[in-house]
Parts: structure tokens; sequence; C-alpha cells
């Protein structure tokens, strides 16, 4: 008789996104563990390309060879990996998994749909805060007394993101031929998608960023370049060229002043390390208002560089010290920005300029005070951040809640042993 608990995981695992890496990562913990039997429900993330999974990995393959259409049978455990107004309860137990919301609190359905299971796992202490502090009252419109009150109930434990040690801080670097173009010695770095938004309003703040990066070098004799490692919504022709224009509209007059280069297209994880690794490639910076997590900053410290970001959200977690943290306030999300899920009452981090320009030019002025204080960073964030070690904070979770004893009775056909008359 099979012990192990059925298990099924509703993912974006075959997507190309965030919530994408994540999935796999988190499914190959579970695939690792060996503790369940494991079927995979595969969904849609956005418009994101849906071929991130390579049949020449074992694992990948594996994921496949899994997958199912729909539930048909409850399974014992179900885990969906998704924003926290689409979690169903449809297994016994329930875990919904999110990397919950940038700004400083949730929408209220996303409090009724974590109300939903059974128990939350978050990536960061922010994503973790932005929902248990999210509070809802319920007042007599007459009266304006407390009718009731809407908050979290269930548990909600943190389980960071782990990094891929076969494909980040390793020594075998995959070399990137579009880096060869670039004529200076010294670039910054940034990774992530420019969404919607005005100027300095956008999530990620990339126009911004471009903004204050020309400011602070426009007047240097040798200026370093700024690499920008982004797109809007994929990697089409028309994206690269629409990027390119709002790059030119940010800098306007000036935009041949800076050395800025648009690094466009879909780059695998190994090649990903490699324009992190790149020797012309000296810091990452980013002005983000807010990080669920912040993977690609955790990928990027690996490599013992300095890291220029704001001082707020997820990537505080394993950016506390040896990290470049820009200063500045919480503000109000812009109704250029706002959406169902980025609430204009919310508020999320605005980057001082003023502020960060001088940080940003001391960074290039004196590189080997910086080094020293980032290759710590990334020793430490090399053991305390990989993704055996997010497998073993998984497993003690799970052990933690009685996960893998969680196995309901199942209806089973006897089978009786045909009879034979030996005589009338």
């Amino acid at each position: 008789y099979n012990m192990k608990p059925t298990l099924v995981f509703q993912a974006p695992v075959a997507t190309r996104s965030g919530y994408g890496d994540h999935a796999r990562d988190l499914l190959h913990s579970l695939y690792k563990l060996d503790k369940f039997e494991i079927k995979v429900i595969s969904t849609r993330w956005g418009q994101t390309p849906m071929d991130a999974l390579n049949y020449d990995k074992p694992f990948h393959k594996w994921i496949v060879d899994n997958m199912i259409p729909g539930i048909q049978q409850k399974p014992d455990i179900y885990i969906q990996v998704t924003v926290p107004n689409e979690f169903q309860p449809l297994g016994f137990y329930n875990i919904g998994i999110t990397a919950a919301i940038e700004t400083t609190h949730s929408p209220l359905d996303w409090v009724h749909g974590c109300n939903r299971m059974d128990l939350i796992l978050v990536p960061s202490e922010h994503s973790k805060k932005s929902l248990v502090d999210t509070v809802y009252n319920e007042q007599d419109n007459q009266t304006k007394q407390l009718i009731r009150q809407y908050k979290i109930e269930k548990p909600v434990e943190i389980i960071f993101e782990g990094f891929d040690e076969e494909d980040f801080g390793t020594n075998e670097v995959a070399h990137i031929t579009e880096l060869d173009s670039i004529k200076e010695d010294f670039a910054y770095l940034f990774v992530g998608h420019w969404l919607r938004g005005d100027l300095g309003e956008d999530r990620k703040n990339v126009g911004m960023m471009i903004k204050t990066f020309a400011m602070a070098f426009k007047n240097e004799k040798v200026k370093p370049a700024l690499v920008l490692k982004t797109s809007s919504a994929g990697f089409s022709v028309i994206d690269r060229e629409t990027t390119i224009k709002k790059i030119k509209e940010v800098l306007g007059k000036d935009y041949k002043s800076v050395p800025i280069y648009l690094l466009h297209g879909d780059l695998t994880p190994a090649q990903m390390n490699g324009l992190y690794e790149h020797k012309k490639v000296k810091a990452m910076l980013n002005f983000t208002k807010g990080e669920g997590f912040g993977r690609p900053l955790l990928e990027f410290s690996l490599t013992g560089k300095p890291v220029i970001v704001s001082n707020w959200s997820g990537h505080i977690d394993f950016l506390k010290q040896g990290a470049v943290l820009l200063e500045g306030e919480l503000k109000p999300v812009h109704e250029s920005a706002a959406d169902q899920f980025l609430l204009k009452e919310a508020q999320w981090f605005n980057v001082n300029v003023s502020k960060a320009l001088p940080a940003i030019k001391d960074v290039y002025k004196n590189y080997d005070k910086y080094k020293t204080a980032s290759y710590q960073l990334g020793k430490q964030n090399k053991q305390n951040f990989s993704l055996e070690k997010m497998t073993k904070l998984f497993d003690t979770i799970l052990n933690q809640y009685g996960i893998y004893t969680k196995i309901q009775p199942k209806f089973q056909q006897l089978q009786l042993p045909k009879l034979k008359m030996l005589n009338k």
C-alpha cells in the first residue's frame, strides 16, 4: 500500500516569469524530498511565453511527464502558486504560495483568498508583512459602528527563493557576445521589466533611474556605461523599439551624452550568470519601489560586486549589510501605475534622487572601497540562500505543520480471488 500523500501542484511552471522561476524551484524541492506522489497542473502567467521547460533536463522532463489537465480526485495536499485572490481549496489540505504585493498592504479579495487556504507561504519578511498587516473594517453607514473586521486568520510562513547552484555563483561563465560592443570599462547593470506608470512612478522606477544616471555622469570626461536588461511585456521587435523610444524620451536632448546600452531578449539562466559576471559589469543599479523578493538582486550579489538599491521591501532580507542602500520615503501608488492589485491608497518606496546621485558616483570613484563589503555579502548569500538551503527550510515547514502525515482514507475496490469448483 502506498503511504505517500498525494499532492497536486498548480502553478505557471512552464512560463518565463518570476512566478515561473519560483514555481519550478519549489516543485524541484518537493521532487527532491520524495515524500509525495506528485502531479502537476500547468497554468499561464499573463502574456509571458510558456516555453521554459527543456526536455534535455531530467527534472523538466519529469514535470512534463507528470502533468495532468485537472483534478479528478481530491488530493491529500493541494499547492497553488499564484496571486491570493485566485486561491482555491481543492485538496484536503491546501497551501497557497505567493510573492504577495510590493506595496504596504493588499486588496480585500487577497485577504479572503488567503483565508480559504490552510497555510500561506511567502518569500520575504516584506511580503508577509504586506499580508498580515492588511486589515479592512466594515462599518454601519449610519452609526459608524464596527460591524466586522477582515484580516488574514491563517498562518503565514516565509520561505525564500533560493538561487540554483548549477547556474549562479559558479566559475563556469557563459560569454555574452552582445556585451563586446561596450566601449567603456565600467558598466552599471539594471535587470527588470519596465512596467506601466509615468516617469518616476513605474514599479521598477526605470525612467527615473536612467535620468539620475545621466545627471550623475553627464559632465564626466570618462563616463561609465549603463546596461539595461529590460523590456515591457515580451521580446518582440515592437517591444524593443518601444523601449528604445522610452529611453530617448527620458533623456531628451541629452540622450547621446551618456552611454546607455539596451540588452533586449530572452537569456537562459547560464547567460544571465554570464551577464552578471562579465568583466565590464561592475555594479547593479535598481531604484525599485517594491519587491516581493528580488531574485536578480540575489543572483547578482553572488558575484561579490556592489549592489545599489532602494532601502525597502523584500530584497532587504539578503541585502542588509554589504549593499549600497538608497534613502527615500514611502509615497502613495500613482494613478498611472495603479491597478486592481496596486491600490492607490497603498504606499511604496520613492528613492531620494538628490541623495542617490552622489551615492552612484561614489561607487564609480571609489570602487575598491565598496568591493570589500560586497565580496563578504556574496559569500554570505552563497551560504544562506541556495536552492539546497531553501529545500531544507521547505522540509522544516512541511514537518512543522504535519504535512507528511496528512493522508486521507481512500476507497479501494476489494479484489477477491475467483473460486474454482472442484466437484458437484
